[in-house]
């Protein structure tokens, strides 16, 4: 998805759409307002600042406090998402929630953590982790262990690429930069998940740590052999492709193990 196309979606048009959507479960939304709102302000904004911009718009005209108006978005999110692809295509309306979570959930754990859940189902909620990682790192790694244990193949995805240390469109993560350790528990649970789309990020993943961090990364995939599922071995070599690249023998060894 392109970047200046998706841009283009975040205006008064995706306005209605939310409208109808919220709607049904709260008939007094003041929609003509809302949308023109959305309208008037986000033709010179780039792409995040729309999606912000909706999302305070969501906390200006839903009514009571944020679990309320939590409540309401979530009735809005419709059927799951079965596949590993769509999230910017066919769900693309559900960035704004996830950034409405991010930005006004983080004094509301339990409650922004199962938001999360259903906004990943569908989208993704791996820039609204992020905040809450750096809020509550212990209680967010216990959090993100569980849905690497899940059946839901989203949530462990998630699990992998909220944790990312230099996550592409969001702010870095120090903690995991300095210190990658507590990421690894997570990475070890999904070295053979058979989803594809969770191999990727967790080969994502492992790559983030290497940039940074290459004697603990090493460490870590040294672990995991022999590495005998067909899975693992792929996320080993995709994890490992810029050292690699570099022509370092310790990859070479690792791959070919």
């Amino acid at each position: 998805m392109a970047y200046k196309k998706l841009k283009l979606w975040f205006d008064h048009e995706l306005a209605k759409l939310l409208s109808e959507k919220i709607a049904p479960h709260y008939p007094a939304f003041p929609a003509t307002v809302f949308v023109s709102t959305i309208r008037e302000n986000v033709d010179e904004l780039e792409l995040k600042d729309r999606v912000e911009f909706i999302a305070d718009a969501f906390a200006d005209y839903l009514p009571g406090d944020y679990e309320n108006q939590l409540a309401i978005l979530l009735k809005t999110v419709g059927p799951r998402n079965p596949d590993g692809t769509g999230m910017f295509t066919e769900f693309y309306w559900l960035m704004p929630m996830a950034k409405f979570i991010e930005k006004y959930g983080l004094e509301h754990f339990d409650l922004s953590v199962k938001g999360m859940e259903e906004v990943t189902r569908r989208n993704t909620a791996e820039y609204t982790i992020r905040p809450f990682i750096e809020r509550y790192p212990k209680k967010m790694l216990r959090q993100m262990l569980k849905w690497a244990k899940s059946d839901d193949f989203h949530l462990r995805r998630l699990a992998s690429e909220g944790g990312r240390p230099r996550l592409p469109w969001a702010p870095k993560l120090p903690q995991f930069i300095d210190e990658p350790a507590p990421l690894f528990p997570i990475l070890t649970q999904l070295r053979d998940d058979p989803e594809k789309y969770v191999q990727k990020s967790v080969a994502n993943c492992l790559n983030d740590i290497l940039k940074d961090n290459e004697e603990p990364g090493r460490e870590l995939v040294e672990s995991w052999l022999p590495a005998e599922s067909k899975e693992c071995r792929w996320i080993i070599k995709h994890g490992l492709r810029n050292q690699l690249k570099a022509g370092k023998d310790w990859a070479k060894e690792i791959v070919n193990y």
